[in-house]
């Protein structure tokens, strides 16, 4: 009867299909040894089944049952069979595919009409050819009971080997669904469909710390701050979008150099030491927009070309001696800065003034007369400098509102001389610096 129950076992517990692990903390293993006696009462082989139940990374619970069956002795000599109840020692931890351990416990035998307490000691191992599944094979010494055999006490000792198979079972609580229980998963909450390790973390190929599922260079170590991908010359722009990836460069410029500060990458710049703040074309050399070979940030006359000794302005010829007729039309003067060449602030609509009268008398006999001026600070010859200087930039001004050169007959710098105030107050020293106009018609 015992028996039958045993085989039963057998028949509902085969159909499991995973091997006992943390996650899986019930198995079962079924095989079949060979059993035989000290006494040399006889032999055979044993199918063999246990129930085991996980309690920690070294130690399982194992019921086990032997049925002695298929014997090559007499019958009545060893036809036995017994629970015995061990304690499993794992001597590996159990992310090893090969797990050795040792066994042992108390059992009960009985030997046909004989029965009584005894005793297990083993040995064995596993092997993990899947996760799910593990092949086991055991050697063990069983202490038997005390017989009484032809008129003698004895007690049949039993050595067997066995080989089987381990299946686990049980429910595994797994929240993120990526195939790693929640016990031994380090990373939870992992997306779903996310590939992980062995750890239930999002793999890293490259080990940089990004999981590559949020990696933009899966393959290559980089910083988290650009999505995974290396910055070689840490100027912030990452390698995969750096023109210039070796050298440290600017976002603008999709990471690239710019070493005169223009706005053009050094290198695309033809002109790579421009000054500072000048004014470049597309190839990043000085603004030259009359082509007169004069760059606009030296031209006084950048829309109209002009030599280069007269500062890119065109020359304009100085005819003393045709003969006007001043017209009684009166300009006010254009006053300068304190040692400028630049009009003070509000001035620019009297030289608008002046355009205006010149294109409403568009007969090229109105023309204008200027003359310039400056205080008494400075030397002579300074001063006589700084005055054609602030008739430059009014002629300047002129000309890029569209008046001809011909409308202008003549330029004379007068430095100190012929003050309009006295150059010993302020006030009187602005009034000396200035510009004046003369209307008239040639004959």
């Amino acid at each position: 009867m015992k028996r039958i129950i045993l085989l039963s076992l057998i028949l509902v517990f085969a159909a499991a299909v995973n091997a006992q692990t943390s996650d899986k903390k019930w198995a079962i293993g079924t095989g079949l040894g060979v059993y035989g006696t000290t006494g040399n009462s006889g032999a055979g082989f044993v199918p063999e089944l246990y129930l085991s139940r996980y309690l920690s990374p070294r130690f399982d619970l194992m019921l086990k049952g032997d049925l002695g069956l298929f014997n090559t002795k007499l019958k009545s000599n060893i036809d036995w069979g017994g629970p015995t109840l061990n304690l499993r020692y794992k001597l590996l931890n159990e992310m090893k595919a090969f797990r050795p351990y040792i066994y042992g416990g108390p059992g009960y035998l009985y030997d046909n009409s004989e029965s009584g307490l005894n005793f297990d000691l083993g040995i064995g191992a596993k092997y993990y050819f899947s996760p799910n599944t593990a092949l086991y094979f055991d050697a063990a010494y069983i202490y038997g009971i005390e017989v009484v055999r032809a008129g003698q006490n004895v007690t049949d000792n039993i050595l067997k080997a066995t080989v089987g198979l381990e299946f686990g079972f049980g429910k595994v609580k797994d929240s993120d669904m990526d195939g790693v229980s929640d016990k031994k998963d380090k990373c939870p909450d992992t997306p779903t469909a996310v590939a992980v390790d062995a750890d239930g973390c999002p793999i890293d190929t490259d080990g940089d710390g990004v999981a590559d599922y949020i990696d933009d260079c899966p393959t290559v170590a980089g910083l988290s701050i650009h999505k995974g991908c290396p910055d070689t010359d840490k100027d912030g722009i990452a390698d995969k979008n750096d023109a210039c990836p070796d050298i440290a460069g600017l976002a603008s410029l999709k990471g690239c150099p710019d070493s005169d500060g223009d706005g053009i990458a050094d290198k695309d710049d033809k002109c790579p030491a421009t000054p500072k703040d000048w004014k470049v074309d597309a190839s990043g050399c000085p603004l030259d927009q009359d082509k007169d070979g004069v760059v606009d940030m030296e031209d006084n006359c950048p829309t109209v070309a002009g030599p280069k000794e007269n500062k890119g302005c065109p020359v304009i010829e100085k005819t003393a001696e045709v003969q006007f007729e001043k017209l009684p039309i009166q300009i006010e003067p254009v006053y300068f800065d304190t040692d400028k060449s630049s009009y003070i602030k509000g001035e620019k609509a009297k030289i608008d003034q002046l355009v205006d009268l010149l294109k409403k008398n568009k007969n090229y006999k109105v023309k204008v007369r200027i003359t310039g001026y400056a205080d008494s600070e400075g030397t002579n010859e300074y001063n006589m400098n700084l005055s054609q200087e602030r008739i430059d930039t009014v002629v300047k001004m002129i000309l890029q509102s569209g008046i001809d050169t011909n409308r202008i007959s003549s330029e004379k710098a007068m430095g100190e001389t012929h003050p309009e105030a006295t150059n010993k107050t302020l006030e009187g020293r602005a009034m000396n610096r200035r510009v004046e106009f003369e209307i008239f018609i040639s004959k």
